[in-house]
């Protein structure tokens, strides 16, 4: 019990650096940021052979945002054209499936037929990432065998979903905020040069800005970013 202990202590320490690494080496960058972590998830679920990321949005499109191997994005593609399948379930209904052996599994049976058709895989790991107003994602592992994933690998994924779930939402929170910020430093631009040309104050200017962007029907940054460019051609 201790030895197990220390070993999950271990393995959460780990993770915990990993996570932290992958965010610092990648700060904006989430597809990077995933794309590393996929890398390395096969070392911390001894069963799985392959990973991939599922990306679905509520229009029906599916996509495999990372993927260490051809198999996980094709099975996304088969998941896209039917409309089912393990990855979707996870995403949208659960926060976790299991599939022993797919090729005896009921739940998605065009899924499974030009699955097992197209690739050797049987066993599927797959646990929901987030869930969004317009998009969900999943975290899926796959094996060749039938019965890859014991106990302990279907914990030991779910701990590693966590930590990708967190190290997603930290990266794009981060390109979010500098992209919020490069905004809001060409308005300040924008504005600075309508108040220098018109001769108005900052309230005004804004407001000369927010009335383009509006009758234009264009966002209030693609103004500000136009008027800028123009005024300085060369950048």
């Amino acid at each position: 019990m201790v030895m197990e202990r220390r070993r999950e202590s271990s393995l959460a320490q780990q993770l915990a650096e990993l996570t932290r690494d992958v965010t610092v080496r990648n700060t904006g960058d989430p597809a990077s940021a995933l794309h590393e972590l996929v890398g390395s998830a096969t070392d911390y679920v001894p069963g799985a052979q392959y990973v991939g990321i599922t990306l679905a949005a509520r229009g029906g499109s599916v996509e495999s945002v990372a993927a260490t191997h051809r198999y996980a994005e094709l099975l996304d593609e088969i998941q896209e054209k039917f409309q089912e399948g393990p990855c979707l379930s996870a995403a949208w209904n659960q926060q976790t499936i299991e599939v022993p052996d797919l090729s005896k599994d009921s739940r998605w049976p065009k899924y499974r037929r030009e699955a097992t058709a197209s690739t050797p895989v049987r066993s599927i790991l797959s646990y929901q990432l987030f869930t969004g107003a317009k998009k969900v994602g999943a975290l899926n592992f796959y094996a060749d065998n039938p019965g890859a994933f014991e106990p302990r690998d279907v914990e030991l994924g779910l701990v590693f979903a966590t930590h990708v779930a967190i190290t997603w939402n930290m990266v794009l929170l981060d390109k979010q905020m500098r992209s919020a910020l490069a905004s809001r430093d060409i308005i300040g631009q924008a504005k600075g040069i309508i108040m220098e040309r018109f001769d108005v104050d900052a309230v005004r200017a804004f407001e000369l800005l927010k009335r383009l962007s509006q009758d234009s029907n264009v966002p209030l940054v693609t103004v500000a970013e136009r008027l800028v460019t123009a005024d300085h051609p060369s950048r």
